[in-house]
């Protein structure tokens, strides 16, 4: 059986009080919650305290000191790789001990940002794409959109679980009449990455057969694509309304949209 937990100061402070009042260690025992004995060794002077129970500490400061060092030579390092290095160095633990120390040291793990995965290729042909496109005037960015007056309008709708036939929905029941109602007769140019619902052998027939221009776009680039900076915005704003139900969201969601788009 384990040991009973140590009087606390207040504890202490209360025996002392009530012993002056003339209470029974019985009834101060009864008052506070704790055991007769307890009181007793308190008033006697021999409550000394316990003995520190637990495991020991696995690790010493001086190997402690060597993690630190591990940690500041490379942050962004995982605790699989400290834990490696830290065990050459002749200090053998677990990864959950390695973790307990590095939230000592007042180091927080942390998820790095996910960047697109790259080859030297598709830099290129990002670099190429932006310096092509890098003196652009608004005029010709306002033909890679459905517009608003002396403004650059990026044209999007929101959906889940969108693949190439449920795309092309989209696009005939709501991007094609909003295209005809800015634009009318007048060509444009319609931006999208290469999503695999957009980059579809379908999704590209359907361009062509509606005579629609689509902007090139390079691969693994859905971070050059406007709209997310719209959809960032949303989602903060979002976020902050905190809607509860359906009715909440879509209201929320209307709310968004139009304190981004101008009047």
């Amino acid at each position: 059986m384990g040991k009973t937990a140590d009087l606390t100061a207040v504890q202490k402070a209360i025996i002392d009080t009530l012993k002056q009042e003339g209470k029974t260690q019985k009834e101060i025992s009864e008052r506070i919650g704790c055991s007769q004995s307890a009181v007793s060794r308190h008033l006697s002077g021999k409550s000394v305290g316990r003995k520190k129970c637990g495991r020991k500490r696995c690790t010493t400061r001086r190997g402690d000191r060597t993690l630190r060092k591990i940690v500041e030579k490379d942050r962004f390092q995982t605790l699989g790789d400290l834990r490696k290095q830290w065990t050459e160095s002749g200090v053998e633990t677990s990864r959950a001990t390695v973790y307990r120390r590095v939230q000592e040291m007042g180091y927080r793990c942390r998820i790095p940002q996910v960047k697109p995965l790259l080859n030297q290729k598709q830099r290129q042909k990002r670099l190429t794409w932006a310096t092509e496109k890098q003196h652009w005037t608004v005029a010709q960015w306002s033909k890679s959109s459905v517009k608003y007056p002396q403004s650059v309008m990026v044209w999007g709708a929101m959906s889940a679980a969108v693949n190439a036939a449920s795309y092309q929905e989209i696009l005939e029941h709501f991007m094609l009449p909003s295209a005809e109602k800015l634009y009318g007769d007048e060509d444009f140019i319609f931006p999208h990455d290469l999503a695999p619902a957009h980059s579809a052998k379908t999704t590209g027939k359907w361009f062509t057969d509606h005579g629609i221009t689509v902007l090139n776009w390079p691969a693994n680039s859905p971070d050059l694509n406007p709209i997310e900076n719209l959809w960032d915005i949303v989602k903060r704003k979002l976020r902050d309304a905190r809607p509860n139900t359906l009715d909440e969201l879509k209201a929320a969601i209307e709310a968004s949209w139009a304190s981004i788009t101008p009047q």
